[in-house]
């Protein structure tokens, strides 16, 4: 038996550009998972999930559409 977390991650990482190398991404996202490896969590996967968001009631009177996001969620696992 495993036991599951999901880790919700910003969709965009900012950099200033003289600091930029073009590895910013996988840096951040080995940080995230060596963390959570250090409290025993096995990496499984990244995951995109999109979200659609309602328009409020004023603004479904106006004609506004849902709009979707993306989010990226890692999930890890351990035993139980």
């Amino acid at each position: 038996m495993f036991e599951y977390k999901m880790v919700q991650i910003p969709p965009n990482i900012a950099v200033q550009m003289k600091a930029h190398k073009g590895n910013e991404a996988a840096a951040y996202l080995e940080g995230v998972v060596n963390e959570h490896a250090s409290d025993g969590w096995e990496f499984q996967r990244v995951d995109s999930i999109g979200v659609d968001v309602q328009p409020g009631c004023f603004d479904a009177l106006s004609g506004k559409k849902a709009e979707r996001n993306s989010y990226y969620v890692i999930t890890f696992r351990k035993e139980k």
